[in-house]
């Protein structure tokens, strides 16, 4: 059963938003200062930077392939199963971890306050959004949306009246540690932006995802990251270094500086609603983990199951709600540590996809977003990810390695027998060795997606594309010779002389020239008969010589229909001239493998469909 396509731009800048901004600034500032000193803020906004290089991986495979699991998807289509199986679970792991830190923090507040025991209340909490995460997801993004905007809310007026009250002198022993030790705290703090992961794991469920996926998904990173380094920079200089050295609630400690006990209450009130967006949206994300695992068969079925009242998938939602609360037994810092490390890798993994996907030159895979700079950026920022994961100590990366060993040996054990897709290395290998490893399998499906994406509905046209005649030529030919072929192949499907169809094709072009452009031509034919119409479609790569005005024509559409199909031909002619008005169609057209790849250059065509 699919997911239902609730969620709009502000809903996915709210769950971004929501899903960053909770443990990673209102506990972590205290525990980064003492690693690095006052150029705190300065790891901030390098973890940001980095982040943004993963981001505009994520944007692309997101509005490429919008599905349940996001880089668990993406990975397994490009790196293949076992690469995915071992991200899918790694990521599932990441994000329960911070959903975890951010209900451990719920529960601090609430134990100050009220003195709750801290799992009673931990496992109180995760409880809560469990249920709200079954009623649905636009239950679940409404709500986001209310806590986010209360939560910006009191942030910008945290910004407002801390910044008057800012002390530069706190900043003097700026980076005690060296600067070498602002680099290695971005790896430690990188954690703090494992919320841009969640997009991707919920994309199937974005309407309009290939423009509201990187509106939403930007605009997040740019506030947080903004709103990060402004937090730290107040934290540092109105908190006395050797309080902020010791706290796990620093926003706090220093808004009671200069809005006194009420700064503390308003602080305490939007480290709660963090807390909360952070715990609602990280289940809300980390369960469709183990949902897009089961629904390709690397788990077992039954967790991918979806409740057909609020379209959910309640299993995987249940027992991401059990990993969470296995959780709450963590050491602190080896679990912030392990989940920067484990989010690191994912974004590595993401950075070798678009790598292999674009390498391997598919012709489906069709992003409404492309990462810039490529393949600098990717290559550039797997280099600075691999720094920052040997610098989180030997410990975080037995870890961590503990984590990809199991996950490889479930694939081994499990996997690797239900497993039965295509995918994009085997068709790189391929290219480079000059042999066919794959079939057009992943094509297919990736053609499912983009008609799901751009929610294609198929006309009357489409099936005549689908039912056309295709033929792929390598030399170059005349018109004459070409249209003897054409007449050939009509003549066999209209049961019509070949020779007539021949004389139609000579007497139309002999009226005026049918070749539209360098590059295309579209002969088209009124025969005799009722309900007749039929279309052939030609690649030749040499081209074929119209006139001398159009000596290598390459993409040729004929039209061949009885009077009574008048309308629908003028159809066909409109839909073509769109197809053929994209900027990319020739070089799509001349990169397509096969007659299945220009068959789906033709159906994935942005045009009006009747």
């Amino acid at each position: 059963m699919e997911l239902k396509k609730d969620l709009k731009v502000i809903d996915v800048f709210s769950i971004a938003t929501g899903a960053m901004i909770s443990s990673g600034i209102f506990i972590l500032p205290g525990i980064a200062f003492a690693r690095v000193g006052p150029a705190v803020f300065l790891s901030y906004l390098l973890a940001g930077v980095l982040a943004l290089a993963g981001a505009f991986s994520i944007a692309e495979l997101s509005s490429a392939m919008p599905k349940a699991g996001g880089d668990y998807f993406f990975i397994t289509r490009s790196l293949g199963p076992a690469f995915g199986t071992v991200s899918g679970l790694l990521s599932w792991f990441a994000l329960s971890l911070k959903t975890a830190f951010a209900i451990i923090g719920i529960s601090e507040i609430l134990y100050v306050f009220w003195g709750w025991n801290l799992i009673f209340s931990a496992l109180l909490m995760t409880a809560i959004f469990l249920i709200i995460n079954i009623l649905g997801v636009k239950e679940s993004a409404k709500f986001e949306v209310i806590i986010v905007m209360s939560l910006l809310a009191i942030i910008l007026f945290y910004l407002f009246k801390g910044f008057p009250n800012v002390e530069i002198i706190k900043f003097q022993d700026f980076a005690p540690r060296g600067l070498n030790s602002i680099f290695t705290t971005a790896g430690f703090v990188f954690v703090a932006y494992g919320g841009l992961l969640k997009i991707a794991s919920i994309a199937e469920e974005i309407d309009s995802p290939k423009r509201t996926i990187p509106l939403g998904l930007f605009s997040s990173l740019f506030v947080v990251t903004i709103l990060y380094s402004l937090i730290t920079i107040i934290t540092v200089g109105t908190v006395e270094p050797g309080t902020l050295r010791n706290s796990i609630t620093p926003i706090a400690d220093s808004a009671s500086v200069f809005l006194g006990k009420p700064g503390v209450i308003l602080l305490t009130i939007a480290a709660l609603l963090a807390f909360i967006s952070t715990g609602n949206a990280g289940i809300m994300a980390a369960s469709r983990y183990p949902f897009a695992l089961s629904r390709d068969k690397l788990l077992p079925e039954f967790i991918s199951r979806v409740n057909r009242r609020s379209k959910t998938p309640i299993v995987s939602i249940l027992i991401t709600g059990l990993l969470i609360s296995l959780s709450f037994l963590l050491q602190l810092d080896i679990l912030v540590k392990t989940a920067s490390t484990v989010v690191i890798l994912t974004y590595i993994l993401s950075q070798a996809s678009i790598i292999i996907l674009r390498e391997s030159k598919l012709a489906n895979y069709r992003p409404s977003y492309r990462a810039p700079l490529y393949p600098w950026i990717q290559i550039i920022s797997i280099v600075l990810f691999l720094l920052l994961i040997v610098d989180m100590g030997l410990l975080v990366i037995l870890i961590s390695s503990g984590l990809i060993l199991s996950g490889t040996i479930f694939y081994l054990l499990y996997g690797r027998k239900k497993y039965n897709q295509e995918y994009a290395l085997l068709d790189f290998i391929g290219r480079i060795l000059n042999r066919k490893f794959v079939s057009d399998n992943l094509n297919s499906e990736l053609k499912q997606i983009l008609s799901e994406r751009d929610d294609i509905e198929f006309d009357r046209f489409d099936h005549l594309v689908n039912d056309a005649v295709y033929q792929d030529l390598d030399g170059c030919l005349n018109r004459t010779e070409l249209f003897q072929k054409i007449a050939d192949s009509l003549s066999k499907r209209m049961n019509i002389p070949a020779d007539k169809l021949f004389q139609l094709l000579e007497n139309r072009e002999a009226e005026s020239s049918t070749a539209i452009t360098d590059f295309i031509a579209v002969p088209h034919i009124i025969v005799e008969g009722k309900n007749l119409f039929e279309m052939v479609i030609v690649r030749c790569k040499k081209g074929v010589w119209f006139s001398d005005e159009h000596p290598a024509v390459k993409a040729i559409f004929v039209l061949a229909g009885s009077d009574d199909e008048r309308n629908f031909h003028l159809k066909a002619l409109s839909a073509i001239a769109q197809i053929s008005m994209r900027t990319d169609f020739q070089k799509l057209w001349m990169l397509a493998g096969n007659t299945n790849e220009l068959r789906d250059i033709i159906h994935l065509a942005e045009r009006h469909r009747h």
